[in-house]
């Protein structure tokens, strides 16, 4: 078995979502004064490769901690919308090209290579996002998730997060932002688990996330 980490490491210099703070990794503890180390996280919740639940947006939708644990386990598929410039949208189409292996599929993970880009200005631009016709088929086909390799679901220009909501508004699925090797999945099925920081009432956490190719 092959696993690849398809995480962002946290670190104080990490670029985060615009108007966001930082996180801060503070020594908390040292070797040298008390014999061990610990170091203080302070962050927000959806610092890095991380997960939204319902309950980001919704106030009496479901939080990403009253989820079951296995929702965050399943099949996954990685499509390839790598030839998408900036801007453009992740249409159905790309779903159509493999649509037996999409609908046997827990997860979709669209790999667009804007991770490549990560650290720089370029990532908060204008990246590919997905249409309203890929919710659809999200929703309809009872995905646990969907994960991209940019920093939102929605264009960043879309302040009402109308994807977001679109699937947040009556649907129990997860989605996920910041991810990162995708490309060194290929195109066949594979087990992906991405377990979120389980803490209560939760909103989103950073994840995990990890490809485990048989």
């Amino acid at each position: 078995m092959k696993i690849i980490d398809l995480t962002h490491t946290i670190s104080a210099d990490m670029p985060v979502y615009p108007g966001t703070e930082r996180p801060k990794l503070k020594a908390a503890n040292t070797y040298e004064n008390d014999g061990f180390k610990e170091t203080l996280l302070t962050m927000f919740s959806h610092t890095g490769t991380h997960m939204d639940p319902p309950a980001h947006l919704f106030a009496h939708r479901t939080t990403l901690d009253s989820f079951p644990v296995e929702h965050f386990v399943g099949q996954g598929l990685v499509i390839d919308c790598s030839d998408l410039t900036e801007g453009q949208q992740i249409t159905f189409k790309y779903i159509e090209n493999v649509r037996s292996k999409a609908d046997k599929a827990d997860f979709i993970l669209f790999y667009t290579g804007w991770d490549k880009y990560w650290g720089t200005n370029k990532y908060f631009g204008k990246y590919p996002y997905i249409t309203y016709d890929v919710a659809d088929y999200l929703i309809k086909s009872n995905k646990k998730g969907v994960g991209l390799d940019v920093i939102g679901i929605d264009p960043i220009s879309d302040v009402n997060l109308s994807i977001h909501k679109k699937l947040f508004a009556e649907n129990d699925i997860v989605v996920i932002e910041n991810l990162t090797n995708l490309e060194k999945i290929g195109q066949e099925p594979f087990t992906f688990c991405a377990l979120p920081l389980k803490f209560e009432n939760s909103d989103g956490a950073p994840i995990r996330a990890i490809a485990m190719l048989n």
